[in-house]
């Protein structure tokens, strides 16, 4: 059965994490092997394979909250279109961690060129929710307003930006 188009708009809010600050034993939490890449970053058009699973996602303008719409894709359209894409390809793990009050964390431990980069986004039903959010302890400076964040803005980024970024 072949999946739907996904669309919604995304409502959440974005943290870094210091390593010394990860959650113990993060195996224990379900997770995502993560690989995508950029067609175009304004507005942001991303392909993705995530496991076994392969989208090309629309997302609009914005910060906590944005238009997301995602369509499902064969390997052969993934693969073909990843040779279209610019900038550096991002890799990295994502754990799903329960939060209070049926919230999910979506941790990201990103390897490769962006080893040692850890967020975690928290996704909310409605603005209200997500302003009145209070962050685990865990949890280190808010980046939901900064667009050197985003994925899109990351790929696009030198080897030299990325390891000051790394540095911070």
């Amino acid at each position: 059965m072949k999946k739907e188009v996904e669309r919604k708009i995304e409502i959440e809010r974005k943290f870094l994490i210091e390593k010394e600050n990860l959650p113990d034993h993060l195996e224990q939490y379900p997770h995502d092997l993560i690989e995508q890449a950029y067609i175009i970053t304004q507005p942001v058009l991303r392909v993705r394979r995530k496991n076994d699973t392969y989208i090309l996602t629309y997302k609009g303008p914005g910060f906590m909250q944005r238009e997301e719409v995602e369509f499902p894709l064969e390997k052969e359209a993934y693969e073909r279109l990843l040779l279209k894409a610019d900038g550096n390809l991002i890799t990295k793990t994502r754990y799903k961690i329960p939060e209070a009050n049926n919230l999910l964390i979506e941790l990201d431990v990103f390897s490769g060129l962006y080893d040692g980069l850890y967020l975690a986004e928290v996704e909310f039903s409605d603005i209200e929710t997500a302003t009145n959010y209070i962050p685990p302890t865990w949890f280190g400076t808010e980046v939901t307003q900064e667009s050197t964040y985003h994925n899109s803005t990351l790929s696009n980024m030198s080897k030299d930006a990325i390891l000051k970024l790394l540095k911070k």
